[in-house]
């Protein structure tokens, strides 16, 4: 404990997030079959809430550092401004720290204003963090390199050296920020993609399938924004519709409301839903499922529909029926991944359960939430023609977008595996949390 004591706030910051996260896997391990379900989900938020801010307490120490206790021997130092400047820092900080905590308290259907500010909060923490320590490692090589060289470094006046680091990166946050917030009160891109598959029947030639992806209902995004996406789909009269995982970020009886939109979709051969890592993070999968199939929204779990010109019947048991004598496409859906490391129970990613029935004689569409998932379905089985994922968000943000494109096999756009198989990673219809 006296060890403990002489720690360092970063040091026991680093600490606490070491042993959420080793709780976290032990609980997944020996806890999520024995937990009563709404007990579990409480705990993985709180346990997910708990880790986050012990990590974000790490870089709130270096910002306050670099934008306020470093100018506090400046002669500015007493000044009022200097003082209204310090309370809205640590105004900044707090309201970045209480954004996972309002998942627990503050998720209707529509998002409150406190939310709001707490994720635009968030993703402005995160475009400061990066450029103070871009920044502060520029200075660093160049003293470095002006030492090697035998140069003398020509210095700045103290207080403005100090002040300059944090203003351009205060500067560069701000415009960053406003840009990305602006950016998401638009409404979503529309984009086309025509995806040459050389088998499909001549009577499904120009078949228009709508793609919706990460649509993260929740603290900041509610009722009114999907209403709008639904607007925009009927628009496109599409014959299929998909919604490809992440449509929620809490339990089905608080968004009820919020996802009574998507009763309003038009599609000719129906609209179609896999899960995505988010519904599990949410351990409402099954009503979830439920409420979907009561706006017409058929969950694909680990199974099939095999789509002709004209209807859609529910396969998995083999191609027989009418719609033997019919030209046909396979679309089929996989449980997410994260659903086995979840130890969530029934599901998980079942591709040849999911392609029961389909034969490489037929198209085959496979919906995926997430690219790692398409990269091992195409490994199972290369005969599939097209897989739909999201996932990605294009990293959202700068500069999350550098490790989204890294920890990806397929981060954005149409990806053409083979001669005859292709992969589409949507970015995202709208966000996650952070409405930027």
């Amino acid at each position: 404990m006296a060890i403990f004591r002489q720690l360092s706030l970063g040091a026991k910051a680093t600490l606490a997030a070491i042993t959420v996260f080793v709780s976290m896997i032990a609980s997944r391990s020996y806890l999520a079959d024995s937990l009563e379900l709404r007990a579990w989900r409480w705990l993985l938020r709180l346990q997910l809430a708990l880790f986050v801010n012990s990590l974000l307490l790490i870089g709130s120490l270096y910002i306050w550092r670099s934008t306020v206790s470093n100018l506090c021997h400046s002669p500015a130092a007493e000044s009022t401004c200097f003082q209204l400047w310090k309370v809205v820092v640590l105004a900044f900080l707090a309201l970045a720290h209480s954004s996972f905590f309002t998942m627990f308290f503050l998720v209707a259907e529509e998002p409150y204003l406190f939310s709001l500010a707490a994720y635009s909060c968030l993703g402005a923490y995160i475009i400061m963090l990066f450029f103070l320590c871009i920044l502060s490692g520029m200075e660093q090589a160049y003293q470095l390199l002006a030492w090697r060289s035998g140069r003398v470094v020509g210095s700045l006046d103290k207080t403005r050296k100090l002040v300059l680091r944090p203003a351009l990166a205060v500067g560069v946050t701000a415009v960053l920020s406003v840009a990305g917030i602006l950016n998401a009160a638009q409404p979503p891109a529309v984009k086309t993609v025509e995806v040459p598959i050389h088998q499909l029947p001549a009577s499904m030639n120009n078949l228009k399938i709508v793609l919706l992806s990460d649509i993260h209902l929740g603290p900041t995004v509610g009722r009114t924004k999907m209403e709008m996406f639904v607007r925009m789909v009927n628009v496109l009269e599409p014959d299929v519709t998909v919604i490809v995982g992440d449509l929620s970020d809490s339990e089905a009886s608080v968004l009820r409301t919020a996802v009574a939109p998507l009763g309003q979709l038009h599609s000719r051969l129906g609209a179609y839903f896999v899960t995505g890592n988010h519904e599990y993070y949410t351990s409402d999968v099954s009503n979830w499922f439920a409420l979907l199939e009561s706006l017409h929204v058929q969950p694909l779990h680990n199974e099939n529909v095999k789509i002709s010109a004209t209807r859609a019947q529910r396969g998995g048991g083999g191609s027989g029926g009418e719609s033997e004598d019919e030209a046909w496409i396979c679309l089929a859906g996989v449980d997410d991944i994260e659903a086995d490391i979840l130890h969530y129970s029934g599901h998980g990613m079942d591709l040849d359960k999911a392609l029961e029935g389909c034969s490489p004689d037929h198209t085959i569409i496979l919906l995926a939430h997430q690219p790692l998932a398409a990269k091992r379905a195409l490994q199972a089985r290369p005969d599939i023609n097209l897989i739909l994922s999201g996932h990605t968000h294009a990293g959202q943000i700068f500069p999350l977008n550098v490790a989204a494109y890294l920890l990806n096999p397929f981060f954005a756009g149409l990806y053409q595996v083979a001669q005859a198989t292709f992969v589409y990673v949507s970015p995202g219809t709208a966000y996650y949390g952070i409405p930027m």
